[in-house]
């Protein structure tokens, strides 16, 4: 494979890259569904010993269930992720007792509610310093599966192309959110590099497009297989350094 110079773009996958996602989604996913139970508890309590506990009737695992049953049932929007969340939500609360109406309100709230608590992260400490350096020198953009709205979070200065690819019915490892954007940076698969923390989702549908690839290694397993144009790192504050060498190589 021969790599047109020099790299000119770079995106970024989001979640477990930019930041440690495992505790936010923890917090958030236990989070907005005991706050829909309480509220709901709070809100008919004359109707409780009829309708019963929300969380009782359907435990959180219940309602993971019915978001994986919604995402077979519609198979395109199996990575719009705000969508399965808040659908699932609205036929529980139906099931549960609520009229349509009713049920569509409370489900609008807990995904509110959601949305509060997934936007309460904190990126690595060096990502706002290198996503400023690495803006010098590149243009970047952003690809992810996640729900997380960048508007919302101080580094959205850093990515004025977002590709929400779930939002697109198209959720990676699938190639078109890659190519929009790349389409958006204009750049070709050779000039540009993607970095990201999952081997399906990321290392292998850029690198079959013909980018290079910085693999965020944050479990440290090792290569699966030594792919051209693919280089892991330890952490996403490695990259200065990949890119440093590159570009030595380069001259």
């Amino acid at each position: 494979m021969t790599y047109t110079r020099p790299l000119t773009a770079l995106t970024f996958d989001l979640d477990d890259t930019l930041w440690d996602n495992g505790h936010v989604m923890a917090h958030t996913e236990t989070g907005h569904y005991a706050w829909l139970d309480e509220a709901l508890t709070t809100w008919h309590a004359d109707r409780l010993e009829t309708l019963g506990r929300f969380s009782e009737r359907f435990p959180l695992d219940t309602y993971q269930q019915r978001r994986g049953e919604l995402a077979t049932r519609h198979p395109l929007r199996r990575g719009d992720f705000t969508w399965i969340r808040e659908q699932s939500l609205r036929e529980l609360l139906e099931e549960y007792g609520l009229a349509t109406a009713e049920a569509r309100r409370w489900a609008t709230a807990a995904m509110d509610q959601f949305m509060t608590l997934r936007h309460r992260l904190t990126p690595y400490p060096e990502v706002d310093m290198l996503l400023t350096s690495l803006r010098a020198n590149f243009r970047l953009a952003s690809v992810t599966n996640g729900n997380v709205d960048l508007a919302r979070l101080p580094l959205a200065h850093h990515f004025p192309i977002r590709i929400a690819a779930g939002e697109m019915h198209a959720p990676k490892p699938d190639a078109r959110p890659f190519l929009a954007a790349l389409s958006r940076l204009n750049a070709t698969p050779s000039q540009a590099m993607h970095v990201g923390d999952s081997w399906a989702e990321d290392v292998l549908p850029a690198q079959r497009l013909g980018m290079r690839v910085a693999w965020i290694d944050k479990r440290d397993e090792g290569l699966p297989m030594r792919l051209e144009g693919v280089y892991r790192l330890a952490h996403v504050r490695d990259l200065p350094t990949l890119l440093a060498s590159l570009d030595s190589d380069d001259g």
